[in-house]
């Protein structure tokens, strides 16, 4: 009655045995391969060391196969082989007609396998323990990089998140409370007209005052928000960023390329826009250029973002460390795994160039 519930375990047993039978046999069929091939190899050394005679021995080349199953099978298949060569040996100088064997060389023979054997083991097994520390750092070194690009793309999140922040705090808050001070000043002002007062011309410098005000913080505004970007609308965002420089600056910005340029995704997409922003402000701000070009073009493998500007340009060694501005345009590209240079044109000024690599189904 009991038989079946005796039998299952076995049973569960056995196709678990024949399950991992091929994985644990494939070991013993590798060193059985070896094996033979060391024995096929002895013996074929042997034979010729039978026929060149006891007086020139073939003692060094048995090295070879001792070598090899010390190598592939390990320290103790090493001194099988060692002891079966020695043997061989001896073997193959009495069949040749040796008079007397020497317990001398054949202690001395031995002891030399035994060493070398063991110097080969020794070896093996540091160069092992050497290929396991390389591959652990490998991990340990791709599991940092890993960590530092999940990093990198939550601080960009964090940093768009906070800059579309400060950009709303900036219109709805401060934009809104200088409208109402503006509206509140001109009421002044026509009460102060009204009595004729002398102070109407004053008033009206407070107004402009607090009109430019107003034009500031919506150009900051502006400055903080990004397009929402789709893989096909950046040359479209590009030229509209052009648009707004030149009349938020009164400095010529022009784009060209092509309309229908097209990046692998969004994401690039934002980024490319990030950085032809950063680098235009740049140019405006701290170059002093008087005229700034944008330009996209794309090519067989690449898509590349240039910003050429005619300002001072670059000093001839960067500061150590770089302005948050290059920094800011770099990390961008990074992120993106994009390769970002900076450069001084031939004629002045300063050339931005971002360029992002491409799939060939983006053709």
């Amino acid at each position: 009655m009991h038989a079946p519930s005796d039998a299952a375990p076995l049973a569960e047993m056995a196709a678990k045995a024949e399950q991992h039978a091929p994985r644990l046999l494939k070991p013993l069929a590798s060193r059985s391969v070896l094996f033979a091939l060391c024995l096929l190899f002895i013996a074929i050394l042997g034979y010729l060391d039978y026929l060149t005679g006891y007086e020139q021995s073939l003692l060094l080349f048995y090295l070879v196969p001792i070598a090899l199953a010390t190598w592939f099978g390990g320290l103790i298949f090493g001194l099988v082989m060692s002891l079966i060569s020695v043997g061989v040996w001896v073997a193959s100088d009495i069949f040749a007609g040796i008079a007397t064997v020497g317990f001398w060389n054949l202690g001395m023979a031995l002891s030399a396998y035994i060493v070398f054997t063991c110097l080969l083991a020794k070896l093996r097994s540091l160069l092992d323990e050497l290929e396991h520390r390389v591959r652990e750092r490998t991990k340990a070194l791709r599991q940092s990089v890993a960590e530092r690009e999940r990093l990198d793309r939550e601080i960009a999140t964090v940093a768009d998140r906070e800059r579309h922040r400060l950009g709303q705090e900036l219109h709805d808050s401060l934009c809104q409370h200088l409208t109402g001070t503006a509206l509140t000043a001109q009421s002044l002002r026509d009460k102060l007209a009204g009595r004729f007062a002398p102070e109407v011309g004053e008033a009206d410098k407070v107004i402009d005052y607090i009109e430019q005000g107003i034009d500031l913080s919506r150009n900051l505004a502006r400055g903080f928000f990004a397009p929402e970007l789709d893989a096909e609308g950046l040359a479209f965002a590009l030229s509209s960023l052009a648009e707004n420089m030149a009349e938020r600056f009164q400095v010529p910005c022009t784009f060209f390329g092509e309309e229908n340029v097209r990046v692998p995704d969004a994401t690039i997409a934002t980024q490319l826009y990030r950085i032809a922003q950063e680098a235009v402000m740049n140019a405006i701000k701290h170059a002093n250029a008087s005229s700034v070009q944008i330009g996209l073009l794309k090519s067989e493998h690449d898509v590349t973002l240039k910003v050429d500007d005619d300002g001072i340009g670059l000093p001839i060694r960067l500061p150590e460390p770089q302005g948050l501005g290059l920094r800011l345009m770099s990390h961008g590209a990074g992120l993106v795994g994009a390769d970002f240079k900076v450069s001084r044109n031939v004629s002045g000024g300063t050339s931005v160039i971002c360029r992002v690599p491409i799939q060939n189904e983006l053709e």
